[in-house]
């Protein structure tokens, strides 16, 4: 229906409040009318209940579900809001069952090297420099990979000897080389393309039964094997996938790319996690501090260490102390990787120089300073980045390759007295690290920093500096104590200030996900969601720059975006999207079964209207409570008696349905959070 997508594309912009670019006709000037002077309501002072709870949703999870509303009411917003600060205190054992599938973010980075090895790894195993492992499974899938290099390094070498070859015929050189020239080169039939040798293996192994596969699979020649995920047919590669256990899925998966698996669990369970988990607080601060710790999955071996640099640094520091935080940040061996303090060496240490080394790295001095704790304008200068880099010098990672560990290498540590912010750090080896962690936590600058990062992501782009100056004193009178600093937040006339409701432009990765608990769907396997939101340029772990992904609208609020958001709603309620489930009629059902209050229905029901009417002001109950306002209801109502669709509401009334949620989902309001 591409006339369809095309006038809801139209429409949907024009809802936004886009303003499309105008051309001129002439350059004849015009007198530009007088505005007309409206009576304007008075701003309302106080939000109503019913909004302070959906309020507390919108900002404190990543999006209401159906029904989600009228607890929150029952239990009580202040309660609610205590047991969210107390994660621990919220059964959330329902979510083992949708992050199960994904073990490798239960490994240990020593376990995620072993079992996903990278290029480097299998490297040192064909020039001898280290044993294959002798776990079976393991065995095949470094054998594939070993195979893999084999291949790349053969089609180098004869690429290089094909340059070769055509550089001396042009010189008029020897050209036995040539399979005319020499009839003993002519190889004959070409073989099977790779594609068609894998697409009949993946046939001999669904014909066998699912638990012989692996073993089939082993058994064949690891030539054959390599990229084989990748060669063989879609619904192939599904049908295989579905069948293994999730052990098995990950062995099948590392045949091509070891070390993507990794990072692809890991983005797959995070999605799942911001769906489906109840303590939707702890992830909602731990995608809030891992932007603000930002690190780049895909960077050397970050890889290895990305799993548990969120799992056991960020979210398992995420309502405690600053100070802790910044420590296990510092020491994270994806920290040191990512901004390469593990390779910094004091110019005047004793590995300075030796075997080729290099010397000091300022990027982690600089952006721990700049990004992590003062800010830009925190009163440090370029002599203090100097200082401070020297004095995290010797703070390294023992044998990345194989998932090592933080460690402290007083041969790489710049030995000396050094001074920041106007502090002397006499030689204490690590311990000067740790006393300047300890300066930085507790400076006043980064009270104050870390606060309006906080009320710029729950409150306001640009949050009231009353309200920043009252975080930053409860910052620095609990010790750094982030549960303490969101509860003054979460207690302030700002937060609950009607000026601030629905006001912030949710982020493509907030989008998505709101879209998902809203619409009641089940994902049975995110990839869909994932590759929808790389498109729209947010994948998960994936900004390279130590800034992160930036929260404010202006970055996400733009016609390209708003249009992208419109497919993404139109491809998901018409169950375009493998692996998502959504179920019109069980939305209208949830609607009705977890809301008592549907004051648009009632008004329908009310008048006597019914139909799509009906249909629009249930669905609207239900995805936003209520708020669709008139205007939107209208656009919808519109782009409804659009023939096309008519015809297709009159074969097929669920189809009605999908059409609804879809211009919901895209409307302004649910843009908004």
């Amino acid at each position: 229906m591409p006339g369809f997508v095309a006038k809801r594309a139209i429409a949907v912009v024009l809802a936004l409040g886009i303003a499309l670019p105008v051309f001129p006709q002439g350059t004849a000037k015009t007198t530009p009318a007088k505005p007309q002077v409206k009576a304007r309501r008075p701003e309302p002072t106080t939000l109503t209940e019913n909004q302070r709870a959906l309020h507390a949703l919108n900002r404190l999870t990543f999006g209401p579900r159906p029904g989600d509303l009228q607890a929150v009411l029952a239990k009580g917003i202040d309660a609610w809001i205590e047991d969210q600060l107390h994660p621990e205190s919220i059964d959330d054992s329902a979510l083992n069952a949708r992050v199960g599938p994904y073990a490798t973010t239960r490994m240990s980075a020593k376990q995620i090297a072993q079992a996903f090895p990278s290029d480097g790894v299998i490297r040192q195993i064909i020039a001898g420099k280290r044993p294959m492992p002798d776990d079976p499974e393991l065995k095949f899938v470094y054998g594939v990979n070993i195979a893999r290099i084999h291949q790349q390094e053969a089609v180098k070498t004869a690429t290089a000897s094909a340059n070769s070859n055509t550089t001396s015929a042009a010189t008029g050189g020897d050209s036995k080389t040539d399979p005319k020239a020499d009839p003993k080169l002519d190889l004959g039939v070409k073989p099977a393309p790779p594609e068609d040798a894998a697409r009949a293996i993946a046939d001999t192994l669904l014909a066998l039964p699912k638990n012989q596969r692996l073993a089939a699979m082993e058994a064949t020649p690891p030539e054959q094997m390599i990229n084989f995920p990748n060669l063989v047919r879609g619904d192939q590669r599904d049908r295989l996938s579905a069948d293994f256990s999730p052990h098995e899925r990950e062995v099948f998966h590392s045949l091509s790319n070891p070390a993507g698996t990794v990072a692809y669990e890991l983005q797959q369970a995070k999605l799942m996690r911001e769906i489906y988990s109840e303590r939707q607080l702890l992830e909602v601060m731990t995608d809030f501090w891992f932007n603000h710790f930002n690190v780049y999955e895909y960077k050397n071996q970050c890889v290895y260490y990305t799993t548990t640099y969120e799992r056991d640094v960020i979210r398992a520091h995420a309502f405690g102390k600053f100070y802790d935080l910044l420590v296990a940040v510092a020491e994270s061996p994806a920290m040191l990787m990512y901004l390469d303090n593990w390779l910094s060496i004091g110019p005047h240490s004793q590995a300075a120089g030796k075997n080729g080394q290099s010397g000091l790295n300022e990027n982690y001095g600089r952006e721990l300073m700049e990004l992590h704790t003062l800010g830009v304008d925190g009163g440090y200068t370029q002599a203090d980045v100097t200082q401070l880099a020297a004095v995290l010098t010797g703070w390294t990672i023992a044998q990345p390759d194989d998932g090592g560990q933080f460690q402290f290498d007083p041969r790489r540590h710049e030995p000396g007295i050094k001074t920041v912010l106007g502090q002397k750090f006499y030689e204490a080896g690590s311990d000067e690290g740790l006393r300047a962690l300890d300066m930085l936590a507790h400076h006043p600058s980064t009270a104050h920093f870390i606060s309006k990062s906080i009320a710029m992501r729950f409150v306001s782009d640009d949050p009231p500096e009353s309200l920043v100056t009252r975080m930053a004193v409860t910052f620095q009178s609990s010790d750094g104590d982030i549960r303490e600093v969101m509860r003054t937040m979460l207690h302030s006339t700002e937060f609950w200030s009607p000026k601030v409701y629905r006001t912030k432009v949710k982020t493509p990765l907030e989008f998505m996900v709101s879209a998902a608990r809203a619409s009641g769907t089940n994902i049975a396997a995110p990839d869909a969601l994932l590759q929808n939101l790389t498109s729209m340029g947010m994948q998960p772990y994936g900004m390279a720059v130590p800034t992160g992904y930036s929260m404010k609208a202006e970055t996400w609020e733009n016609e390209g975006a708003l249009l992208a958001r419109m497919n993404f709603s139109t491809t998901l309620t018409q169950g375009k999207l493998p692996g998502v489930q959504f179920d019109p009629g069980g939305l209208i059902a949830l609607g009705i079964l977890t809301n008592s209050d549907l004051p648009n229905t009632k008004a329908i029901l009310a008048q006597g209207r019914s139909g799509i009417n009906l249909a629009i002001a249930l669905a609207g109950d239900t995805i936003l409570q209520g708020e669709l306002s008139a205007k939107d209801e209208a656009v919808i109502q519109s782009e409804l008696e659009d023939p096309d669709v008519q015809r297709r509401m009159a074969a097929s009334p669920i189809d009605g349905l999908r059409i609804v949620t879809g211009f919901i989902l895209a409307s302004p309001e649910f843009q908004h959070r």
